[in-house]
């Protein structure tokens, strides 16, 4: 979804989270492919809160950013 480099950048900082505050695989794969078929996301960028989806997904605690229609 994000480019390259970028998307090794958040990779890097989704490994440091604790696990206390990262959501486990498959709340993560299912949260990904959720804003892969989201007409709001562009380049890996969602468009309704300029976010990474890859880092903002990895969260536990966060949710879609779109209050009138979560995907997740």
């Amino acid at each position: 979804m994000a480019e390259e480099g970028v998307l090794e950048s958040i990779t890097t900082r989704i490994d440091k989270l604790s696990e206390n505050e990262k959501a486990d695989h498959e709340l993560y794969a299912h949260r990904l492919q959720e804003c892969k078929n989201c007409e709001h996301l562009i380049s890996g960028v969602c468009m309704k809160c300029g976010c990474y989806v890859e880092f903002r997904a990895a969260f536990k605690k966060q949710k879609c950013p779109d209050v009138k229609n979560r995907k997740w």
